[in-house]
């Protein structure tokens, strides 16, 4: 039976660092605990993401996705140049082929306007290959607020603070159950590990991959489901990396929630081609032949995964070509840079990406929280989560203010 601390954070992922952070900062004198089932941070989507400091360019005016990605890049890179994360400024541009529909570039520009991504501009081809002299369209949007980072060293620095600041770090725990004790004037919640008992007053999910599961184990029914797609990549090899000078995307395709094949410029060095989506037999499943059977079979059995799979099958279908085709992988490639060829590829490690499904196979296209007493879960957190992640912290504190009806600060246990 451990103390009872005032804030349980579940997931050591960036978002989770980052709201134990803001909790910390809004609430100084609250002890805080962070709980994870791994045995160190960022070890699942943080840890295996292309490490793009996204701008907010693509995204629903006015949206969560929107207001915080914005914000939350500024935040990032402050707290980079004020704690020496490594990132840089690169830039990007987002490519117009000769197939691309007219109207397709003008309407993500028009985006990036109302967003208030600062810089953006439409340039022509000429311009276009100054920046990236091998890629081949007929107009490009330059981004030149994108960037990279090592967002595996942010999360290792935030970690190091809120260990300085006294925040319990409690790894190898598998949250299990989650049971509200208290009442509304004295809130108390157990959460089950194994065969302990984690004391605290309020609690805030970021389990990101398995943040459903834990839901339910507070006992909410929610009609949202986690469906997970692992994004497989290749890296140019290191006498190829002069194919690419920052981070050259396509035009994305307005009704699939993934930006399609890209080329990304890693802030540790290398440069990342992909990645695709395919359906994942495990929630953690990084490599083609990982499967878990009881992981599979419920995502076999959500009416949901259906319906959206006969929406976008024949994009799905694509996916699954370029997943055991490297040819058809590179013919992606070739559609931005044209001068790559399959022997300037290695493979690269993959990653996976939570997609938040309801039932009736809709895509939940924006980041989404749901309450009960005492608690906040962040049931949906994909990109640009990690750009975002303190301003999504900023939002789930402002959330536990109002919700947890707390003041400027909550007295220590």
């Amino acid at each position: 039976m451990s103390k009872v601390v005032d804030f349980t954070v579940v997931g050591a992922g960036i978002v989770g660092l980052s709201t134990a952070y803001k909790l910390h900062q809004a609430f100084p004198d609250a002890t805080i605990r962070v709980m994870d089932k791994e045995n160190r941070v960022a070890t699942h989507q943080t840890g295996n993401n292309s490490g793009v400091i996204h701008s907010g360019v693509y995204y629903k005016p006015g949206s969560f996705k929107a207001k915080n990605c914005v914000d939350g890049r500024h935040q990032l890179v402050d707290f980079c140049q004020s704690y020496d994360v490594k990132h840089d400024i690169c830039g990007k541009i987002i490519v117009e082929s000769a197939k691309d529909r007219a109207d397709r570039l003008p309407a993500i520009f028009d985006r990036g306007v109302q967003n208030g991504i600062e810089g953006i501009t439409v340039i022509d081809r000429k311009e276009m290959k100054e920046i990236e002299p091998e890629v081949e369209g007929t107009r490009a949007i330059h981004v030149p607020c994108a960037g990279i980072v090592d967002y595996v060293g942010f999360s290792r620095e935030l970690q190091r603070q809120l260990t300085d600041a006294g925040i319990d770090f409690c790894f190898g725990e598998k949250v299990d159950r989650i049971h509200s004790v208290g009442s509304a004037e004295s809130p108390e919640i157990d959460v089950y590990s194994g065969h302990q008992v984690f004391k605290s007053k309020y609690l805030v999910n970021c389990a990101g991959l398995y943040s459903d599961v834990v839901a339910r184990a507070a006992g909410i029914q929610t009609d949202l489901q986690i469906v997970p797609f692992r994004g497989e990549y290749y890296e140019l090899k290191k006498s190829s990396e002069w194919l690419v000078n920052g981070l050259i995307y396509p035009l994305p395709n307005p009704e699939f929630p993934f930006l399609g094949v890209h080329f990304t410029k890693m802030v540790l060095g290398g440069v990342e081609c992909g990645p695709n989506a395919v359906f994942a037999f495990k929630r953690e499943g990084y490599h083609k032949l990982d499967l878990d059977i009881p992981e599979a079979v419920e995502t076999l059995l959500f009416p949901g995964f259906w319906k959206m799979a006969a929406k976008h099958w024949k994009m799905g279908l694509d996916e699954m070509v370029r997943s055991v085709s490297k040819g058809a992988f590179v013919k992606g490639l070739q559609g931005l840079v044209p001068a790559v060829q399959a022997s300037d590829l290695k493979p690269a490690p993959a990653g996976v990406r939570a997609m938040a499904l309801l039932s009736s196979g809709e895509i939940l296209d924006d980041f989404y929280y749901e309450r009960i007493p005492g608690q906040i879960h962040v049931l949906n957190a994909p990109s640009p989560a990690a750009t975002a992640c303190l301003a999504i912290a900023d939002e789930i504190v402002s959330q536990a203010k109002e919700h947890f009806e707390l003041g400027e600060v909550t007295a220590a246990v």
